[in-house]
């Protein structure tokens, strides 16, 4: 009998410890993620369109294929994708856990321990990239536009987040489970419960002086900022 009164103990503290945990996380993801950083960022000059899009769940950041200051192309290779269409003026970037990425392509395909690594930051990550012929603004799909100076520093951040070989150029994943216009590459860091994919796109917004959230682990947390 002690010992089950013990058990009941344990498993009575551990369900409060995790209650709490689920309340505090909650509350600060809601609370950080209405904070605005940069609410001055549209006293800029207007020279480079981008655009966050959101699938409901996952933030991508969508940039020009090319300007005169970053040609994507030559790093992100149209070759890599199924289409291989190089008519594409956009290309959307979202960094991401690599085990959603490639082994859930559908919700129901989704595996325990593929969840559990993810939350507690215990697989790769990898950027999920798409061409785009156009872009269509909705409430899902918002454009910004940035000085070159911003673009630059927007342009910097996604280039750090992949990781690349002895040539300079970023590693590609084979991956067969997404559309005809997408391609994967290997990217540094790793996802977790405290830096999601909404949370990148919110860090590579802000350290290019655009609004975002204080933090965010979801999507809406960077949206509130644009409606």
């Amino acid at each position: 009998m002690k010992t089950i009164k013990k058990c009941f103990k344990i498993i009575k503290k551990l369900f409060f410890a995790i209650l709490i945990f689920l309340i505090t996380y909650s509350a600060s993801a809601f609370l950080l993620s209405k904070i605005t950083i940069n609410s001055d960022a549209e006293n800029q000059s207007k020279d480079v369109s981008i655009y966050i899009k959101t699938n409901g769940v996952h933030t991508d950041i969508i940039v020009p294929v090319k300007n005169e200051i970053k040609n994507w192309s030559s790093q992100i290779k149209f070759e890599n994708t199924k289409s291989k269409d190089t008519t594409a003026t956009y290309l959307a970037f979202g960094w991401g856990d690599k085990g959603f990425y490639l082994d859930t392509p559908e919700w129901s395909d989704l595996k325990a321990s593929t969840a559990f690594n993810a939350a507690f930051g215990l697989s790769d990550s990898a950027m999920h990239t798409t061409f785009y012929k156009a872009i269509k603004e909705n409430k899902n799909c918002i454009k910004i536009t940035i000085s070159k100076e911003n673009y630059k520093k927007l342009v910097a951040n996604i280039e750090d987040t992949f990781q690349f070989d002895s040539s300079q150029n970023p590693l590609f994943i084979e991956a067969t489970t997404y559309g005809n216009d997408d391609s994967f590459y290997e990217a540094k860091g790793n996802y977790s419960l405290f830096h999601t994919c909404n949370s990148w796109a919110n860090e590579t917004l802000k350290s290019s002086n655009q609004k975002a959230a204080f933090w965010t682990v979801i999507d809406s947390g960077i949206f509130c900022h644009y409606q």
